[in-house]
């Protein structure tokens, strides 16, 4: 669409603007003495035919009449081109117009997919909330069933304890009642001879020997009566220490559940150290390897260097004790060197004398063939 406006400006710009009171786009016709023929009458010369087409006559010369033919064409090329970008330009405006409501409903739509979206969050926030709500609410009543189940426990062991100890009682009490219906006939015998003892024998409490009895029987029945209160006052202190104690519990399991947590953690932390250590310990015994090996190749290198320097020893250097590596290499080079020049000054030697030798053969042949040629 951008392109077919430009191409518009670029054609309104381009074509000339011919005016319509431009002398080059009219046509000049005259209306000249029709030509007469010699025979025709002279009445009929002059009068106005009827249904006769005439022809225009041009008097413009021809290249005239292609300019003005030209700027006409240009005209209405220019005319129709206009025609074809007003069409064009009313398609563009449909075209932007349309491409502007799509893109009001695709901003509609956006916002709805924007609104649902959060609305979405929205109840995805409010799901997680609620899920961990009713993991803590299961959880607490998790706690306060095992919470109740323990006591029930403890409950149940105590009304058995509480069972036995109703049995061990009826029991004592059976035994007792029996001990009573045994001694029953001892009481009645003791209670008529009382009966007939006189009464001034009964005034006489200092000197009766069942006073002290009935009165420490009295003192026991009072001590057996505060025992059995202090009994009952510590085991209520107990009843109420008892929730106390399952608490203790419930926290002492919880901190070692934790603790193992804790070291189960710290376990897996170890061996994760552990096999770091290993993997050190293979990179330093492998970089360790890599040095021996290192210091190995230097060390022979330098064995290497020292024979080398003892093998070719130069007295311009001093002592051999007190020269340094690079003092033996440089002594080792020039020595190597010095060898190999004496061995190419020895070859060009050898090479001079063979070559004179061989000059000296054949000279003497020569002289010998000629002393055969020209005897004495």
């Amino acid at each position: 669409m951008g392109l077919q406006y430009s191409g518009k400006n670029m054609t309104t710009s381009s074509l000339p603007v011919l005016e319509g009171s431009d002398p080059r786009l009219k046509l000049t016709v005259g209306n000249r003495i029709r030509n007469v023929f010699v025979t025709q009458l002279e009445d009929t010369r002059h009068r106005k035919e009827e249904h006769v087409n005439y022809l225009p006559v041009v008097t413009e010369t021809s290249s005239r009449v292609l300019e003005a033919g030209v700027n006409t064409l240009l005209k209405t090329l220019v005319l129709k081109k206009q025609a074809e970008l007003d069409k064009v330009d009313q398609q563009l405006t449909l075209k932007r117009q349309e491409f502007k409501n799509r893109m009001e409903a695709l901003s509609w739509r956006k916002s709805e997919l924007e609104l649902k979206q959060q609305q979405t969050t929205e109840r995805l926030m409010k799901f997680e909330k609620f899920v961990a709500e009713n993991e803590v609410k299961r959880r607490r009543a998790l706690q306060k069933y095992e919470a109740t189940l323990e006591l029930d426990i403890s409950k149940q062991r105590e009304i058995g304890d509480l069972t036995d100890q109703l049995k061990q009682l009826r029991a004592r009490k059976q035994v007792l009642k029996e001990r009573m219906s045994k001694y029953k006939i001892y009481e009645d015998y003791l209670m008529k001879t009382i009966d007939h003892f006189p009464s001034t024998y009964l005034d006489n409490g200092s000197e009766s020997l069942v006073m002290p009895i009935i009165r420490r029987h009295e003192t026991l029945t009072i001590t057996h009566q505060e025992l059995l209160q202090r009994l009952r006052s510590l085991e209520e202190e107990v009843e109420q220490g008892r929730p106390q104690l399952l608490i203790m519990k419930q926290e002492h399991s919880i901190k070692t559940l934790m603790a193992n947590k804790e070291l189960s953690d710290l376990q897996s932390e170890l061996e994760t150290l552990r096999e770091t250590n290993k993997q050190a310990e293979v990179n330093l015994l492998l970089e360790q390897d890599l040095s021996r090996q290192k210091v190995e190749e230097e060390g022979r290198l330098l064995m290497a260097i020292n024979n080398l320097a003892e093998q070719c020893y130069l007295s311009t250097y001093g002592p051999l004790e007190n020269m340094n590596m690079l003092t033996m290499m440089d002594m080792v080079k020039e020595y190597i060197l010095d060898k190999a020049d004496t061995e190419r000054r020895a070859r060009r030697l050898m090479e001079s004398g063979s070559a004179m030798t061989s000059r000296n053969s054949s000279d003497r042949q020569k002289r010998e063939g000629v002393n055969e040629k020209h005897p004495q």
